[in-house]
């Protein structure tokens, strides 16, 4: 981003995003034409690839529901499918931030937010529906909490009447195997909306569908890690943020529905492997480190599993998949420092999601708290 300060101590303007131009000088004899834009303390971003039909549907929804505080801003990941001249056309007054490449979720979202200047980001899906007052009660935690890094609201499905969402549902956790499950939802089984979730609380991971988080905590941490390229980065950055003293919440007092799948459709080869890939990748890079030899040789067994299920099933893409992902993990492990952190975080549930949901019928994540482990 090019900077131009004044020569005066008190004023700091940015460029090339004005809102006004203000003339600052430091003596009779030097004038210094300024270009100062809003203070932006919510900066709503979504990350555009090949979404004209989200973009069209939900967009307008998503102006209507933002505060003074927030601001919308597309970033585009090289669309193909006439994204940009929509949102040029029908959407001029949102700032528009166009890539050459796509650069995936993460290298997206982390070229973007170096062109922004705001004290939150959130990070919204295209496939993503808000109501009014959906930012205030988020932007109102995140000012009372200062010890926590990034926050979720409750997320629902999208025309499926008050069911929970696949992606996010009211916060996420992992278990001593590193595989992930959702207040409100675990492995297929989504429930039901009834309130039973609508306290705030500490959660392992928010939904990369919409997250917000202090810019602060973000540039710390370095973002989103680009190698995953996409599919459980916001889990690795969430499981940083609790690994260097940092905290992430659910405040369900703030709502959105998701579609899902607005990228890659939910039965994809593609999304198979980049989930079992970089469900290793994080483990390799946050698990405390006594215990990455131990869950990897579990997880060989589980990965094989899921081969043999995928094969009977008749899904050779995503067995192929499988493979793929495990090979391509033994050659990618070497990019990354491995994790020497010595305890999980407070919020990791120490059972194991596959016998309590498979063996011992526990489809909830009320079911799972009765365990007394999370």
């Amino acid at each position: 981003m090019r900077r131009a300060a004044c020569r005066t101590p008190h004023t700091l303007c940015l460029m090339p995003y004005a809102s006004y131009r203000m003339r600052c000088a430091q003596s009779i004899n030097f004038v210094v034409l300024c270009i100062q834009r809003k203070v932006i303390k919510t900066a709503v971003v979504i990350l555009n690839w090949n979404g004209k039909g989200w973009l069209e549907k939900f967009m307008p929804g998503v102006i209507a529901s933002l505060p003074a505080s927030a601001e919308l801003i597309v970033a585009d990941n090289a669309s193909t499918d006439g994204s940009l001249e929509l949102l040029k056309e029908k959407f001029g007054q949102i700032r528009l931030i166009e890539f050459e490449v796509n650069h995936g979720f993460a290298g997206g979202y982390n070229e973007a937010f170096k062109l922004i200047d705001a004290e939150y980001f959130v990070l919204l899906n295209s496939d993503v529906e808000t109501k009014p007052g959906w930012v205030e009660p988020l932007e109102a935690f995140m000012d009372a909490h200062p010890e926590y890094a990034a926050c979720q609201p409750k997320l629902k499905w999208y025309g499926h009447d008050n069911l929970f969402e696949y992606a996010g549902a009211s916060g996420g956790y992992l278990d001593k195997n590193a595989y992930p499950f959702c207040r409100g939802r675990i492995f297929s089984t989504v429930e039901e909306d009834k309130g039973q979730y609508d306290d705030v609380t500490d959660v392992l991971w928010a939904t990369g569908a919409c997250l917000f988080i202090r810019n602060s905590d973000y540039e710390a941490i370095g973002g989103l890690d680009e190698k995953f390229f996409a599919h459980m980065e916001e889990i690795d950055l969430c499981w940083r943020l609790w690994n260097t003293g940092r905290k992430v919440a659910v405040v369900p007092q703030s709502e959105a529905w998701h579609v899902g799948g607005g990228s890659l459709p939910r039965s994809s080869a593609r999304k198979t492997y980049l989930n079992f890939r970089n469900n290793l990748l994080l483990i390799y890079k946050n698990y405390p480190a006594k215990g990455i030899a131990k869950v990897l040789r579990r997880r060989f067994f589980l990965d094989g599993i899921a081969f043999v299920l995928f094969l009977l099933q008749r899904h050779f893409g995503d067995a192929g998949a499988v493979c793929k992902a495990r090979r391509h993990f033994r050659r990618m492990k070497k990019e990354f420092k491995k994790s020497s952190i010595e305890s999980f975080p407070p919020v990791m549930y120490q059972g194991n999601i596959l016998i309590d949901y498979y063996l011992k019928n526990k489809k909830s994540y009320t079911a799972l708290k009765q365990s007394n482990k999370v």
